[in-house]
């Protein structure tokens, strides 16, 4: 049942991105539900108050729904900053925006009309700019790639739309094209920054359990880049790297396993192990030189164990099948 487990464990991968589509984030519907459970606290408070015979109980329960309603404006950058990087890493990131209606399709080409292109080109470059300063974080670059695909969707209705003269028209272009050419940068920077700071979070968690899942939410991370931009070979390089860490990891788990069970005396159970080690250690990512070193080491462990559960050691062999379940996974 160990074993059982621990593949289940193992295989996590092949269900992973199967969950369900989650819905796009929201700025609008996070403010809407701040405010409800403002309200909702004040009027909580309020009748609790005036239940227990308070002569103002309009001013504390004011009081602690104004605190909690700024508690919420103020985090609203946060929380729906981690909410985009969610939804991003389980839909990746979009290309283009789906077919919309006539009628929305014209609200759109007067809310991107050649008036504002100049505004919003303007806006992108200062947000690009504070997204390179020293000490910005790879969500602020996420940021700023979505302005751009914004900018690029709306710029290509209006394309589209032809109600504006050549000159405006080449000008545009001309915008598309450096906000292109932004995209790309700020995109590929938040998929390396972010990859580099979960692989480090992975490296320093305890359990492998919590290694191998922020390790993947790594991978996921250059998964959403490489599905825009599939000929960014750092990033594929990044990937590999990843992958190898997961392997190594999985393989530490069984071997220690491994001598775990040697170590009690149960040498069958510690054959098994190894050889789960050894099927970890022969994946495609691992290196030939690390995979031959590795494998040639726990072909002697496994060597060494069947040596000692030779027929002729019958006594040993009812100690090690009378031991019991082993519950150390």
């Amino acid at each position: 049942m160990a074993n059982n487990s621990a593949e289940q464990f193992f295989n996590r991968d092949d269900a992973h991105g199967r969950h369900a589509r989650s819905r796009m984030p929201s700025s609008t519907g996070y403010l809407v539900s701040a405010i409800v459970i403002a309200v909702g606290l004040f009027f909580g408070l309020w009748w609790i108050l005036v239940r227990g015979g308070d002569e103002a109980p309009w001013l504390p329960a004011g009081l602690v729904a104004s605190v909690v309603l700024l508690v919420a404006l103020s985090a609203r950058e946060v929380v729906m900053r981690r909410a985009w990087t969610k939804y991003l890493l389980e839909n990746g990131i979009p290309q283009k925006k789906p077919s919309r209606p006539r009628e929305s399709s014209r609200s759109s080409r007067r809310g991107f009309s050649p008036s504002v292109h100049s505004a919003a080109l303007r806006t992108i470059q200062k947000q690009s700019t504070a997204a390179d300063a020293p000490g910005s974080t790879p969500e602020t670059h996420l940021e700023v790639a979505q302005l751009c695909h914004d900018y690029l969707s709306g710029s290509d209705e209006l394309l589209r739309s032809g109600s504006f003269g050549s000159e405006k028209g080449i000008a545009i272009r001309a915008g598309q094209e450096r906000v292109r050419a932004l995209h790309r940068r700020h995109l590929l920077t938040w998929a390396r920054g972010q990859a580099r700071v979960l692989t480090h979070e992975a490296q320093q968690r305890a359990r492998t359990f919590d290694k191998i899942e922020t390790a993947t939410r790594a991978i996921d991370c250059l998964d959403s880049a490489l599905r825009v931009y599939a000929d960014e070979a750092e990033l594929r390089e990044s990937r590999i790297a990843i992958q190898e860490f997961i392997a190594s990891v999985k393989v530490a788990h069984w071997v220690e396993l491994a001598e775990r069970s040697a170590f009690k005396g149960h040498y069958r159970r510690a054959i098994d192990r190894y050889q789960d080690a050894l099927f970890y250690m022969n994946q495609d990512v691992v290196k030939e030189e690390v995979r031959i070193a590795g494998a040639e080491k726990i072909e002697r462990e496994i060597a060494a164990l069947r040596a000692r559960v030779r027929p002729g050691s019958a006594a040993h062999t009812r100690t090690t099948d009378s031991g019991g379940p082993d519950h150390e996974s």
